[in-house]
């Protein structure tokens, strides 16, 4: 790995789909400690190439987290493409088997793995069974879980815009032995009443801080910072 991370295991507010070096020193100045660069995707496409996120991870601070959101299912292919970003911070979004948690550890032990979890729009009680029994079978190598949304209109599982029943990941957070990181449709003005309902570890927004140019708004990213402290310091309360 080429950077230095000193940031915890679960920082508490993460924004997704850094464009640039500007829109992160954007971020980070407002008071963001986890950046997560979208690559490799099955729906999306990326927001900037792997070498400009290298090079972007490489002047972040040591307290500030780089998390690579990736597809890939090749064990290979994950640790080659966190080496070239220069973190060792991966979140697996695709539908994976807990094996490759587990040799992806054993070859990189210093590796924090996010498990993404999707939450359809109905939750039946059978869907919730299948969650929980998902967080069951990674936890013994995740450090942390990650909640988003599915949209069944377009297939995709993450940067929706929509946010999914928190009762949901309140359930998580209670049944998980890991961290649980809320995503999904979260913006300023809902992202304390997520904290307040689900009680996660830590929130993460991608769209929902976005201006209609597909660049981060300062407005909204302050606000959503804001917003969020605020809930976290209720809780912490």
């Amino acid at each position: 790995m080429s950077r230095t991370d000193s940031a915890p295991v679960c920082p508490r507010i993460q924004i997704a789909g850094v464009i640039d070096a500007a829109e992160a020193a954007m971020l980070t100045g407002l008071g963001v400690d986890s950046l997560g660069f979208p690559l490799r995707l099955a729906v999306h496409a990326e927001d900037l190439t792997e070498q400009d996120a290298a090079a972007i991870v490489t002047d972040l601070p040591p307290h500030v987290a780089a998390v690579v959101i990736t597809y890939l299912t090749d064990a290979d292919a994950i640790l080659q493409l966190c080496d070239t970003v220069g973190t060792p911070r991966v979140q697996l979004h695709a539908d994976v088997e807990p094996q490759l948690l587990a040799t992806l550890k054993e070859r990189r032990p210093d590796l924090r793995i996010i498990k993404s979890l999707i939450v359809p729009p109905d939750v039946t009680p059978d869907a919730m069974v299948q969650l929980a029994q998902q967080v069951r079978a990674y936890a013994d190598h995740a450090d942390a879980f990650l909640t988003d949304s599915f949209d069944p209109a377009t297939g995709a599982t993450g940067a929706t815009g929509h946010p999914h029943d928190w009762r949901v990941d309140r359930e998580l957070v209670r049944l998980s032995p890991r961290p649980v990181i809320l995503a999904g449709g979260l913006h300023p003005g809902n992202v304390a009443e997520a904290i307040a309902t689900a009680r996660p570890a830590a929130v993460d927004a991608h769209t929902g801080v976005e201006a209609p140019n597909g660049r981060k708004s300062r407005t909204l990213v302050t606000h959503f910072v804001t917003a969020a402290q605020e809930a976290f310091a209720a809780l912490d309360g």
